[in-house]
């Protein structure tokens, strides 16, 4: 009994480990997947030109892609400066001033929210944000646009990342010692700055990294935003403006690229730009982490 203990231990410990080390090796191997399939266009052109260069016309074998990381960059950081506020104050209140009878209603509506199909806030943006945006908005700036822009990529993807950010915000908000806000009061503080000092200077390293994950999801979400953000090959400033992310440009030509030379090195190359950007974006939000736990 004690020997077949010990061996369901062995085993189970192993599984552990190859487990771990299965986790930690798939990002080199999808990656160095990546980078082999690229290899054609990277040897044909330089890496600068590739990525700063904005004329892209597959047939004549240019393949500028600054318009595609422009638009994803500027298409997530819209998204995240409208949901991370939000957020931020709507974790608070269900944490520190909601009753518990409304946050036991409202947890079952955030979960069916991040369980929702992309394509289905695709449609909503299409019926609701595009024609708000053409009809209403856009003449209040002055702009004549259709409504498929970037900014309607940015609303879209902003509202499906709030319930993923905003359930990290509540768990990390609960893990505040409640002797640590009491002490607080005690001393003089009032409620809001027992949240302000303790809550949200304790949950800090959280808050940072709730942020940083939901930055870098959103900028691998491709059917909704693809649906509402035009997918017009530009470099542009103008939010009103069409766009097209990379996400977008994998998804709708995934289907030619065996068709045009160097058409699929070209898409692997995306896919590649794509992760190290999420890489890039992950270690700074990391970084930031460090940062913060040392304040």
């Amino acid at each position: 009994m004690h020997l077949r203990r010990r061996l369901v231990d062995r085993i189970t410990g192993s599984w552990m480990v190859i487990s771990l080390i299965t986790i930690l090796l798939l990002p080199i191997i999808i990656g160095a997947g990546l980078y082999y399939k690229s290899i054609p266009i990277l040897e044909e052109h330089s890496l600068w030109q590739l990525i700063t260069s904005s004329e892209w016309s597959p047939h004549k074998g240019n393949f500028g892609f600054w318009p595609y990381i422009s638009s994803t960059l500027y298409v997530t950081l819209i998204a995240f400066v409208l949901s991370a506020p939000f957020c931020l104050f709507a974790a608070i209140h269900l944490t520190e001033y909601a009753s518990k009878r409304f946050v036991r209603i409202i947890h079952p509506v955030i979960d069916i929210l991040a369980g929702l199909p992309s394509v289905i806030y695709g449609v909503w943006g299409i019926l609701v944000i595009v024609p708000f945006i053409s009809k209403h908005l856009g003449p209040i700036f002055g702009e004549k646009t259709t409504g498929y822009s970037i900014l309607s990529g940015g609303i879209v993807l902003g509202i499906m990342c709030i319930p993923y950010m905003l359930n990290m915000l509540i768990e990390f908000f609960r893990t505040v010692p409640k002797g640590t806000r009491e002490a607080s009061l005690s001393l003089g503080a009032t409620y809001w700055e027992s949240i302000k000092h303790v809550v949200i200077r304790h949950s800090r390293p959280g808050i940072v990294s709730a942020f940083g994950l939901s930055f870098a999801k959103a900028i691998g979400e491709t059917i909704a935003v693809m649906m509402v953000v035009g997918n017009r090959i530009l470099v542009t400033a103008n939010p009103f403006d069409a766009g097209y992310p990379l996400p977008a440009l994998i998804a709708n030509n995934y289907g030619e690229m065996l068709s045009i030379p160097m058409y699929d090195a070209a898409l692997m190359f995306a896919a590649l730009l794509l992760l190290v950007i999420i890489l890039v974006i992950n270690l700074g939000f990391r970084y930031l982490i460090h940062k913060t736990q040392k304040l």
